[in-house]
């Protein structure tokens, strides 16, 4: 099974690359962007063996543990039938 992980900051912390990818978006003649905010998009392959369960767990571990800063970070994940 494969999980898809994304990760944002959350609502409130300052995102300096977003708002370079937004100025950067206006002056190529997309005006109309008014914001833009930039997160992580993380793909993670677990055992067919696993219940949705046990890999919910483990990818709640996962994210606290290592893959998102829970202090200025928030992360939701899915998972989908292997490609």
């Amino acid at each position: 099974m494969m999980a898809r992980i994304y990760i944002t900051l959350k609502e409130g912390v300052l995102d300096p690359q977003g708002k370079i990818v937004q100025k950067s978006l206006q002056s190529i003649g997309f005006k109309e962007v008014s914001d833009v905010r930039v997160g992580k998009y993380i793909e993670v392959t677990l055992p067919d063996s696993l219940s949705k369960a046990e890999a919910e767990k483990k990818l709640e571990q996962m994210c606290k543990q290592l893959l998102a800063n829970t202090i200025i970070e928030n992360y939701s994940f899915n998972i989908v039938a292997k490609k």
